[in-house]
């Protein structure tokens, strides 16, 4: 297998294009020196305001509350990046900066899987001596177990990725481990001993270590377990446990004292606490972060648009920020069973209607993103360049969009709803932007806003909700599950991901060709033919329209001046990573 061929390949495009905005700042050496002192963009390729003194408290500040804080129920970007503060995976992306932070290293596990040479079955040694924070040890078992939960269970855990249901053997028909009581569980998972794991997959699997970086592998012990109760009391496996949890609210983290740095090589965990507090105004999120009253906006997706003067506009806060590629992109999801966007010609009618450059603007310009054409992002293994929709200076085209409803029977335009999430008013306005451009052909848009928290396990990922209430188009922004062209477009529009609630699919895309198109890449052994697959999967999806490409999006990150070993991590959506960063406060 040459997965780290692949992501060699990803890390030396993001360098490149990262390198074009950043000003050459450099480590700061000194323990304590000021985390502005680097300079502007410092944090894209090194790591700023390098310490190794422990103590401390790291303070996390977030909009909304977590899809949810348990490794097994979650898939915010922030969350998997967060939880590996308590959760330790089979393997995880390496703690560093720059190309490095791409590198996937074991973390729970020896070594990466060894796999079989059709790539259908890998193997995992678990390391000896990890232990969950009653002092238990950590066995395959646990792993085996975490996965079972996370994936077949839907009734009680619905919000994380299906990737495990859809390619270990027998998994269409498991039901979980709150229902299937027999003592062997899912028979394509093996455990022979305590330290090993084994998976048996439906169908070749070449990036299976990147699938092992998912909270989904964090060890979760079966007595412990009280399903989506288990959120209140987890069981932390890495250098920090639970000392309080309060739903909605807030969390506190101190030192798991059976951690054991010998059997962690990646962690340095010098914070003695780390605390978060949920469902504080995004832009009073901005506000102590400039004050210095918090380290890190957990959300991780940068400065609020009217925040952005405040800082762009003196020097000094300027060489605070960190402009980093996210990794993502910003789309209107148009859903396939909401009329009349079953019809594909009324989907192209808004792909021509749409102003994007307008949406930029709302968003904040060019410091928050590029206009999209594609849904995979230029950062990303497999991104081809194209333009299926191209309009004079993104500006869209009424003429074309016109003719495009009329083709779809409805000529003189039509009503319908667009979603968007409340507690992010930059999404709020580029919703605004488009609403606008649409009345301009003659499709009325009502905004409806929804709470990021429960945007995807109440509202527009349940399937149900979105035709009962017909919301034909919604506000979506997407990172790769891992750095490549499958980890990004999988769960976004494989059919296999429609799911009852907490869904990501939310085109309800479900067609034969696109499914077969990411089934025939991922199968592919050989890097190259395996990159060239995701950009004509993205080509494919383009044609059916159902998805209309806004922004490649780009966060603007501060760093306080009491933040320590400050990097940016493209592993998880051009946030800072967490497992570094520490506090001189």
């Amino acid at each position: 297998m040459k997965t780290k061929k692949a992501t060699a390949v990803l890390a030396t495009a993001i360098v490149l294009a990262l390198s074009a905005s950043a000003c050459g700042g450099s480590d700061s050496k000194d323990d304590n020196s000021k985390g502005g002192g680097a300079g502007i963009d410092a944090g894209l390729t090194s790591v700023v305001n390098k310490s190794d003194k422990k103590g401390g408290t790291v303070t996390f500040e977030h909009s909304d509350v977590p899809d949810s804080l348990d490794p097994g129920n979650t898939y915010y970007g922030w969350v998997q990046n967060f939880s590996r503060l308590y959760g330790r995976t089979l393997t995880t992306f390496k703690p560093a900066a720059g190309k490095e932070g791409l590198e996937v290293v074991p973390d729970l596990a020896e070594s990466l899987g060894e796999p079989s040479a059709d790539a259908k079955t890998w193997t995992y040694k678990l390391r000896k001596g990890v232990k969950f924070d009653d002092g238990s040890p950590v066995t395959s078992k646990d792993v085996k177990y975490a996965i079972e939960r996370s994936n077949f269970a839907p009734e009680a855990l619905s919000s994380g990725p299906t990737y495990f249901k859809a390619y270990l053997e027998g998994g269409e028909k498991y039901k979980g481990p709150y229902k299937d009581k027999s003592p062997e569980g899912l028979k394509s998972i093996e455990t022979p001993d305590d330290q090993t794991i084994i998976f048996k997959l439906n169908k070749p699997f070449a990036d299976f270590d990147y699938l092992a970086t998912f909270s989904q592998t964090a060890p979760v012990p079966q007595a412990k377990d009280k399903g989506a109760e288990y959120v209140k009391a987890i069981s932390s496996s890495g250098p920090y446990k639970f000392e309080s949890y309060q739903e909605g609210r807030s969390a506190t983290l101190v030192r798991n004292p059976h951690w054991d740095k010998a059997t962690d090589p990646i962690r340095p965990a010098l914070a003695d606490k780390i605390t978060i507090k949920f469902k504080v105004n995004p832009t009073t999120v901005d506000q102590h972060l400039m004050s210095d009253n918090i380290t890190v906006d957990a959300a991780g997706t940068g400065l609020q648009t009217k925040t952005q003067p405040k800082v762009l506009t003196k020097a000094a806060e300027k060489a605070k920020t960190d402009n980093s590629y996210a990794g993502a992109t910003s789309y209107l999801a148009l859903s396939t069973k909401v009329k009349p966007f079953d019809n594909a010609d009324c989907r192209k009618a808004v792909h021509y209607a749409i102003d994007k450059a307008s949406v930029q603007a709302a968003l904040g310009g060019d410091t928050k993103g590029d206009v999209a054409s594609t849904l995979l992002p230029p950062t990303v293994n497999g991104y081809q360049k194209f333009d299926l929709y191209q309009t004079e200076g993104n500006k869209g085209d009424v003429a074309k969009a016109k003719a495009a409803l009329a083709d779809c029977g409805q000529p003189d335009g039509f009503k319908t709803n667009l979603t968007a999430r409340s507690d992010r008013p930059d999404e709020v306005q580029m919703a605004t932007a488009i609403q606008a451009s649409l009345k301009k052909v003659g499709i009325e848009a009502e905004i409806k806003q929804y709470p990021s928290g429960k945007y995807f396990g109440n509202f527009a990922g349940v399937p149900s909700y979105v035709k009962e209430h017909d919301l034909g188009m919604m506000m979506m922004a997407w990172g790769a599950d891992w750095p490549t062209g499958f980890g990004f477009l999988d769960q976004i529009v494989n059919g296999s991901a429609i799911k009852p609630s907490g869904g990501n699919n939310l085109m309800e895309l479900n067609d034969p060709k696109i499914n077969k198109a990411l089934s025939d890449g991922i199968a592919q052994t050989d890097d190259a033919a395996r990159t060239k697959a995701w950009g004509e999967v993205d080509k494919l999806v383009m044609e059916n329209a159902s998805a209309v490409p806004l922004i490649y999006r780009k966060n603007l990150l501060y760093r306080p001046d009491s933040a320590t070993n400050v990097t940016v991590t493209q592993a998880y959506l051009g946030m800072y990573d967490y497992l570094l960063i520490g506090s001189t406060t």
